[in-house]
């Protein structure tokens, strides 16, 4: 990459800057830069009001939770809880948002509302609404802004299933180990979204094509442990340019090259993914009885957080464990029933999201294997302990 001739170019990411922690969100290195100029020409403590903007933009790049991220989200998380700006404030409340927010409800709930705005129409209202003082104001953006996240699930919704079709009934792309999916209709704002959907149903490097001003652009995303941004550089002289890394990656190409990368991609992941990463592995960090559950155990948790990439909850494995009480399934997607352990008496709601499959093997009895992770859940004013299913063995 050329370095632009300027008086500074802010990048730690430059091979001779010394700055200690290389991995800042866009926002965080724009918050560095107000800080420093706060510092020598004003009172550094006055863009400490813009610490929640911070929080958010951490959480919606999924960028590492350690190092000066994790110093930065745990203030930040702090500020959106107790006094946040008016425009944050405002989208909490059109939101429905009562409960207290953390890395992991900033991505599924305030992060795809700001970037909705940008995704289906122009960005303009979003930015309104981050900069307005006036709350009055800010809940007028912020409806608009939640108007065009509702556009944006019914995009989403509507593309992933084509997008699955598309995979579903071809064979070559259903033995593939990738997949590149490209559609001339397909709305660009959506299409990162749409990949990381089709990663959870076919587990594999995924990029997801659409047309924009006479190229061909689109999304990739990657699956646990695989490089996207080296296979993709492995396929460079046939793009017109790219960006990204490890995980999520952008990529744009004149539609003569299209075939010509899709042969390419396929074979260099081919030759590159190995058999363990061609299945998604819940990683387990300890055994645990359900008798050492308790709102104790959950404080000592908390300690650890903010949770987030690089810094993830704490996951458990628990045996003998049996449906004791209220199996259902939510919206035809979801399972949730009270967890019992054998020779213990401890019992826990156990809840796991898109896992109806699990429905019908756990009605017909008998003990098995759950991995999850703890959580308060907070239901009209009442707080419990509940269990967020990660994976089960019957």
């Amino acid at each position: 990459m050329n370095i632009p001739q300027a008086v500074a170019v802010l990048d730690p990411k430059q091979n001779d800057c010394g700055y200690p922690f290389n991995e800042l969100s866009g926002c965080g290195l724009g918050f560095k830069l107000a800080q420093a100029y706060a510092r020598k020409f004003r009172d550094e403590t006055e863009v400490h009001q813009y610490l929640d903007l911070v929080a958010v933009s951490i959480a919606s790049d999924i960028v590492p939770i350690n190092g000066e991220n994790r110093i930065l989200a745990y203030w930040g998380l702090k500020k959106l809880n107790e006094s946040p700006l008016s425009g944050l404030k405002a989208l909490k409340e059109v939101a429905g948002i009562r409960n207290e927010l953390d890395i992991s409800s900033i991505v599924f709930t305030l992060g795809p509302r700001i970037n909705a705005a940008g995704r289906v129409a122009h960005a303009k209202a979003a930015v309104e609404l981050l900069i307005t003082n006036q709350y009055e104001d800010a809940l007028n953006l912020a409806q608009k802004v939640d108007i065009k996240n509702d556009l944006r699930r019914e995009f989403d919704l509507n593309i992933t299933e084509e997008a699955i079709s598309m995979i579903e009934s071809d064979p070559n792309l259903l033995e593939a180990n990738s997949t590149v999916l490209f559609k001339d209709s397909w709305h660009k704002g959506v299409i990162g979204i749409v990949a990381a959907r089709c990663i959870e149903k076919f587990y594999r490097p995924t990029v997801i094509l659409t047309q924009s001003n006479g190229k061909i652009t689109g999304s990739a995303r990657s699956v646990n442990g695989f490089d996207l941004y080296k296979a993709i550089s492995q396929c460079s002289d046939l793009l017109d340019k790219f960006g990204g890394h490890k995980y999520a990656a952008g990529v744009t190409l004149n539609p003569e090259n299209l075939e010509a990368f899709k042969a390419r991609f396929e074979e260099v992941v081919s030759s590159s993914i190995t058999e363990d990463l061609k299945k998604p592995v819940v990683e387990i960090d300890v055994s645990l009885p359900f008798s050492s559950i308790n709102f104790k155990f959950l404080n000592v948790l908390k300690q650890m957080a903010p949770f987030g990439p690089e810094n993830q909850k704490p996951v458990f494995e628990s045996s003998n464990v049996f449906v004791a009480n209220s199996l259902t399934t939510l919206k035809d997607k979801h399972v949730r029933f009270v967890a019992g352990q054998s020779d213990c008496d401890e019992v826990f709601t156990a809840i796991g999201f898109d896992m109806a499959r699990f429905h019908e093997p756990l009605s017909r009895g008998g003990l098995f294997r759950m991995t999850y992770t703890v959580e308060e859940n907070i239901y009209n004013g009442n707080v419990s302990l509940q269990l967020r299913i990660k994976d089960i063995k019957i």
